[in-house]
């Protein structure tokens, strides 16, 4: 009975009109907003009910394309207050109807931290996107075994902060995974008490479920920590992964490209790799998945969101665009072209520019490929996307003799080159000339603009330095203060000088 209800919600979600879906979206949000004071300040109780061109029309018209800073600066501050040393925030028809009972704080590699209100209109709509992906691989792999057993759950920090009111924040997986469907609860690992522990002891908590409930068949969370605790489980078991964890079927991950970590993968694995599934949810919205068998992910427009999309080459040095620059609907975007995402959410963002650039590489189905975030490597006016230091990376592994298992590049201003920290293996090959070379030539194939400056003599060679894998998690730790499920090493310097790469490699004594 589940496996055919999974193939009709299946069916059902391959057979959408992406495009009328959307054009359906903006009505309603529009109409739903519009008693805001948001939507008062941009005359959206006008727009409800005209036709949709016109409707479009005259809603990006009205409304700028916002960054974070501005919707802060606007209208979120207003409903932040202190209270006896304790932070207050109440957002109540401010830029959505109601009150706003969770605000993701993002996990992120800068610093401060957003508060990302995420409304309960949000919460089901997540709900039903991941249904969705879990309906489409159960129908794709009738043999599964997924829902026999529990998919382990690699959430950050689970304590939530109580910001009055009744209302919380806190990590969104530790949102998603306290205040999940009571149906839901056999099927996911771990518990709340295992998923608030101190990282370090959560990792080894959960390798040692790993190895002793066989019925644990998936794995959801980030590469690297993926690969942190499947390590973990080898040590301790002993044997390899294949012996160990016999029912593993399913690895859940985003957050990161999977590139410079599917070498790692396939060598834990060995010969029985599992089904891998990317997503690419956020604090802001749920945005695409991928579908058993298939190579990319998927945009989901179905989800209490409506999508535009800004060209990359209108991006300024920072890669913001402009509030009045050239955005497209769905039913425009030109597949190879890499976009910036603007989002209009059922949370209450508006035309959001959330900083992620995919790119379409088909439009039946509507084929995505991650293309980066808006932090470029690109002091040098190169703009280098993560997307493409990710894939130096990734062919830098392929090459055999080195495997970087984590990374972070940035800028060194003063010799105007870029210099690369590599984690790497104990017994990795440490030709550092070699492998300045190695991305050097992958960057120079990836973006023109490095090649030119290269060639001009604008930027210098690039430097790397190799570390032992431990080194920069430790420096994460007692210097950037984070580690944890959900927070990431940022593998491109976010800050203006380069102060964090310089940091590094002075931790690490270069």
């Amino acid at each position: 009975m589940l496996k055919s209800g999974a193939s009709a919600l299946a069916r059902n979600f391959e057979s959408r009109d992406s495009v009328a879906c959307q054009r359906e979206m903006l009505q309603r949000l529009v109409a739903v907003g519009g008693g805001t004071r948001f939507g008062r300040d941009h005359g959206l109780a006008e727009l409800a009910g005209e036709p949709i061109d016109r409707l479009y029309a005259q809603y990006r018209r009205r409304v700028p394309i916002r960054t974070y800073s501005d919707f802060w600066n606007e209208y979120f501050q207003e409903g932040l207050r202190e209270e006896n040393g304790r932070k207050r925030l109440l957002l109540e028809d401010a830029t959505w109807p109601g009150k706003i009972p969770f605000f993701c704080e993002t996990s992120g590699t800068t610093a401060p931290t957003k508060y990302i209100p995420f409304s309960r209109e949000m919460f089901a709509a997540n709900k039903r996107a991941a249904l969705d992906m879990t309906a489409c691989y159960l129908h794709r792999n009738p043999r599964s075994r997924l829902f026999q057993g529990k998919l382990l759950y690699m959430s950050g920090n689970t304590n939530l902060t109580d910001l009055g009111d009744g209302v919380k924040s806190g990590d969104m997986s530790a949102i998603t995974l306290r205040h999940r469907p009571f149906f839901l609860k056999p099927f996911v690992a771990p518990g709340i008490r295992v998923a608030a522990l101190p990282w370090e002891e959560k990792v080894v908590e959960l390798a040692g479920m790993l190895l002793s409930d066989r019925s644990i068949r998936g794995i959801s969370g980030v590469p690297p920590w993926i690969i942190l605790l499947l390590q973990r489980v080898e040590e301790m078991g002993h044997r390899s992964l294949s012996e160990l964890l016999p029912n593993l079927e399913l690895i859940i991950h985003g957050g990161t490209s999977m590139k410079p970590y599917r070498r790692e993968f396939d060598i834990l694995f060995r010969n029985r790799l599992p089904n891998y599934l990317e997503v690419l949810p956020s604090s802001e919205a749920f945005m695409a998945f991928q579908l058993l068998g298939e190579e990319r992910m998927r945009l989901a427009p179905h989800y209490g969101v409506f999508f535009e999309f800004v060209p990359f080459e209108e991006l300024d040095e920072r890669g913001v665009p402009a509030p009045d620059a050239p955005a497209i609907p769905l039913e425009e975007i030109e597949t190879g072209r890499r976009y910036a995402v603007i989002l209009t959410t059922c949370s209450g963002l508006w035309r959001y520019h959330i900083g992620d650039t995919i790119r379409f590489t088909d439009r039946e189905p509507l084929f995505i490929e991650f293309t980066g975030r808006d932090k470029f490597l690109d002091r040098f006016e190169e703009k280098v996307t993560q997307g493409e230091v990710e894939e130096a990376v990734a062919r830098l592994n392929q090459t055999g003799g080195i495997e970087v298992r984590e990374f972070m590049v940035g800028p060194d201003i003063a010799s105007r080159r870029h210099v690369w920290v590599l984690a790497v293996g104990e017994m990795n090959e440490r030709d550092s000339g070699t492998l300045e070379r190695l991305l050097d030539a992958t960057l120079r194939s990836l973006n023109a603009d490095y090649a030119t400056f290269r060639e001009q003599g604008r930027i210098a060679p690039p430097r790397v330095v190799t570390v032992e894998e431990e080194l920069i998690y430790r420096w994460s730790r007692e210097v950037r203060g984070k580690l944890g499920g959900q927070s990431k090493i940022p593998h491109i310097d976010p800050t203006v000088d380069g102060e964090m790469i310089m940091s590094l490699t002075e931790f690490a004594g270069h």
